[in-house]
C-alpha cells in the first residue's frame, strides 16, 4: 500500500516539483498551499509523513509542526522541514517544535527520497 505524504508549500513550483517526485515513486500525495490549508487533511485520515515549508502566509511551517504534535492522529508522524533557510537557530527552533529534518531549497530529488526514506523506516 502506497504512503501518504502531505506536502505544504506557498509555492506552486515546488509543490509541483515534490509533487511530481513522490508520485513518481508511488506515494500518494496530499497538497496544502499554506499550514492553514494543511489542517484540513489531518482529520484522521492515515498521512505518513509531512514535508512543509517554514515561510508561509496564514500559518507558518513552525506554528504547523506545533498544531500537529497537539493532535493524537499525527503528534508521532515524522515531519520534514523543506526550506532556503539553513540558519543553526532557526533549526533548533523547529527541532524544539517538532521537526523531524530539514532539508535546504533548492533541493535534489534524489536527497528528498533519501530523507523520506530514512525517517519512515
Amino acid at each position: 500500500m502506497a504512503k501518504t505524504v502531505l506536502i505544504v508549500d506557498d509555492s506552486e513550483s515546488i509543490r509541483e516539483v515534490v509533487n511530481f517526485t513522490l508520485q513518481n515513486e508511488g506515494y500518494d500525495v496530499l497538497v496544502g498551499v499554506d499550514g492553514q490549508d494543511a489542517l484540513q487533511y489531518l482529520d484522521g485520515r492515515p498521512i505518513d509523513i509531512i514535508i512543509t515549508d517554514l515561510h508561509m502566509p496564514n500559518m507558518d511551517g513552525l506554528e504547523l509542526i506545533r498544531k500537529v504534535r497537539e493532535m493524537d492522529n499525527y503528534k508521532h508522524i515524522p515531519i520534514l522541514f523543506l526550506t532556503t533557510e539553513s540558519q543553526a537557530a532557526k533549526k533548533m527552533e523547529a527541532k524544539q517544535a517538532g521537526a523531524t529534518g530539514w532539508i535546504i531549497k533548492p533541493f535534489v530529488p534524489a536527497k528528498l527520497l533519501s530523507a523520506i526514506s530514512r525517517v519512515l523506516r
